[in-house]
């Protein structure tokens, strides 16, 4: 029996309906949740320490809030991260099971449940890996430390003369034993759990690791590849509806007048409007559209006028934020270095808007009972989502909830709760669940953009060929690997605002991948002007060893002087280098180019890649790919097209992602680094991918491409 109120108001939304479990390899009924969290978790609750104590990843969380002993042996890791495919669930596992001293299957893990969980922030920008997994093993070595310590106590005897294995605490001299399952029934535990994690806890060193740095698979794997794994458009409530929203007929069109009646008068569905928010819910995805159809005829907006993408790029440039402009950072005497410069190049590259095309579109499911909220969605950042909801309805953070099951992918994209709120306010009006799942065009419309960008780039050789002046201006896409790795002593570089048309916001590895393929690409057009060969010449600017390492060995593998000798007019190979989130990545390719069609193919890309320490190889594998695969997709293909407000191509049929045809042949290598702290490999490894192709093109055809997508400009540049 529970007889802890708060306790089972919080596991009530978790056992009405098995499918909502936070970590679904676990069918989570009432009693097997309170199996899995054991008897002195809810004692640890009732001396007032909350499921959902708030902190920070950095030594602010008490024991009991991060990880919790089981009877059976088993051990509870509570994160805030979520897990949308990059893997974090298995990492984490990893991290708790490395300290601890046991197998990794003894790791139970529960993910972004604001309810239950403490506040890691929000997954992205590559940050689970460098500051939660150490969060994590902090946390873990504590409790070890302080279980340890428990055991030398009860049996008086130094805590050196003890050994951690298996779970099992064992006395070395008399071979005394004590299991954690067996501390786990103590009282002391809990008291202890309620210490602070130190942030200067011992951890293990890299180089007696045991589970970490081992492929270990996600947990719940089978349920996955099985359809077991209920995702967050997955969720069931009882007695729910499905709602329908609302939209305007272009970009920053305003509802003037409306008329409901209509789908007021059909059978079972329920019309909601609150301003310009307007949606229907019904018991069927159809009836809602039906409804909301029936709606949408009736409705009169005033639009406004609204670029297109045909003349973004002037739009961009003649809208730039001139006091940002005009406030560069700057370092030697650069414009004294151009005068002084044998030979000025200046050029300028484009990269068009494009969407994440996440294989499952924004969702949440909603549900109010006493004036509480429980919203079950696919966002990256839980207790963000929480504040939003609590400041839109006037709510106490603690009477909103938020959970996340294992989503279906983000890539930067589900930074906002658009479906949690439509979700909450049809639920709210209607006094039933409601779930909200978002089509594939209203994702392709109406979430945010990568932004677009002009960039422009000019560079002074001295008559020596090297590189003496640098300046580099990115308009609108944003300043992340800005900076340029290469030494340069008069340079002069900017991010600089404009008037986006489209809403934008972050994408994997953030404005890396443009400002990555125009200096890359304008490198290899300073090379051509030097008369040096691309690889030579960038070696010869570089002196961070760790980018010198990873282009030096993918060039190597690449096999890059002979292949490049046998570039032709219809066959040319390319290389591009970068570091962000504190990694760095070096990719060489080869395309194919048919003249005939203006089309590019690329064969094969080879890169070589270095995040530290290698926490689980199978999975960074898996990221490498990915990012690669999905860096071709902006590289030759990829745009969004709009005019008069509206997207022009909003489906995949018209909006060109990579498919299995696409897939070139990937060779990845890795420089396992162990003398620095490991970073995140989700991001970085997709910056080298464009510039790369970019560069090959050049060599096969001789045109250089400053424009992504790279297909449409070459096919109009043949």
């Amino acid at each position: 029996m529970i007889k802890d109120t708060h306790t089972k108001e919080l596991l009530e939304p978790l056992c009405n309906d098995s499918i909502n479990a936070p970590d679904s390899g676990i069918k989570l009924t009432r009693r097997t949740f309170v199996q899995m969290l054991g008897s002195g978790l809810l004692i640890t609750v009732t001396q007032g320490v909350s499921f959902g104590q708030r902190g920070r990843s950095d030594g602010q969380l008490s024991v009991a809030a991060r990880l919790h002993l089981n009877p059976d042996g088993t051990i509870t890791v509570m994160t805030g991260k979520v897990e949308e495919g990059q893997g974090s669930r298995a990492e984490l596992a990893q991290a708790a099971a490395e300290e601890l001293r046991v197998s990794v299957d003894r790791i139970r893990m529960i993910m972004s449940d604001t309810a239950l969980v403490p506040d890691d922030g929000i997954t992205a920008g590559s940050r689970t890996t460098p500051i939660n997994v150490p969060a994590v093993r902090r946390g873990a070595a504590t409790a070890r430390e302080l279980l340890t310590k428990l055991a030398s106590e009860k049996w008086k005897v130094d805590g050196g003369d003890l050994d951690v294995r298996n779970g099992i605490i064992t006395h070395k001299a008399t071979r005394k034993t004590v299991t954690y399952a067996d501390l786990a029934k103590s009282k002391d535990v809990a008291e202890v759990f309620k210490q602070t994690i130190p942030s200067d806890v011992v951890v293990t060193p890299v180089s007696q690791w045991k589970t970490l740095g081992t492929s270990v698979p996600r947990q719940n794997n089978r349920d996955i590849v099985t359809a077991k794994h209920r995702y967050p458009s997955d969720v069931l409530r009882p007695n729910m509806l499905y709602g329908k929203i609302l939209r305007p007929v272009s970009y920053g069109a305003t509802l003037e007048s409306i008329d409901l009646s209509k789908a007021e008068a059909m059978k079972d569905v329920i019309v909601v409007r609150d301003g310009q928010f307007v949606g229907c819910a019904a018991p069927s995805t159809f009836l809602a559209a039906k409804a909301l159809e029936a709606v949408a005829k009736t409705a009169s907006w005033k639009t406004v006028v609204h670029p297109s993408s045909k003349e973004i790029f002037t739009h961009l440039k003649k809208n730039a934020r001139t006091g940002e402009r005009s406030r560069p950072r700057t370092s030697g005497s650069v414009e004294k270095a151009f005068a002084d410069a044998s030979k000025i190049l200046s050029e300028t590259y484009e990269v068009a808007y494009v969407q994440h095309t996440p294989m499952e579109p924004r969702a949440a499911t909603a549900e109010w009972n006493d004036g509480k909220l429980t919203v079950w969605t696919g966002v990256d950042g839980p207790q963000r989502v929480q504040g939003d909801l609590a400041r839109t309805f006037q709510l106490p953070n603690e009477r909103v909830r938020v959970i996340v099951p294992d989503m279906g992918g983000g890539f930067g994209g589900k930074h906002t709760g658009e479906a949690a709120e439509e979700a909450a306010r049809l639920a709210k009006a209607v006094g039933r669940p409601v779930a909200v799942h978002w089509t594939r065009a209203e994702e392709f419309t109406w979430a945010y953009f990568r932004p677009a960008a002009v960039i422009e780039c000019r560079g002074g050789l001295n008559n020596k060929g090297s590189l003496i002046a640098w300046d580099f201006t990115n308009i609108n896409a944003g300043g992340a690997a800005i900076d340029t790795p290469y030494n340069i002593a008069n340079k002069s570089i900017l991010s600089a605002g404009s008037d986006s048309p489209l809403r934008q916001g972050a994408y994997r590895c953030l404005a890396a991948t443009a400002n990555n393929f125009a200096r890359e690409s304008f490198m290899d057009e300073l090379a051509a002007a030097a008369g040096a060969d691309p690889l030579a010449f960038r070696l010869a600017h570089l002196e961070n060893q760790r980018i010198r390492t990873v282009l030096e060995a993918a060039a190597k593998h690449f096999d890059w002087p002979s292949r490049r000798k046998k570039v032709t007019s219809e066959l040319g190979v390319g290389l591009a280098c970068g570091t962000e989130k504190n990694s760095v990545v070096a990719a060489c390719v080869e395309v194919s180019i048919d003249r005939g069609r203006g089309e590019i193919k690329v064969n094969q890309v080879c890169e070589a890649f270095e995040c530290g320490p290698i926490i689980n190889p199978a999975n960074l594998l898996s990221q490498v790919q990915g990012c690669i695969t999905m860096g071709l997709g902006p590289a030759l293909r990829e745009e969004m097209q709009f005019e008069d407000g509206k997207i022009l191509n909003a489906g995949f049929s018209g909006y060109k992602v990579p498919r299995f045809e696409d897939v070139p042949k990937i060779e990845v290598h890795f420089i396992n680094k162990t003398d620095i702290p490991s970073a995140g490999g989700g991001e970085t490894p997709i910056i080298a991918i464009a510039p790369a192709i970019a560069n090959a093109v050049f060599a096969a055809t001789g045109i250089r491409v400053r424009s992504m997508p790279m297909q449409s400009a070459l096919f109009r540049q043949l």
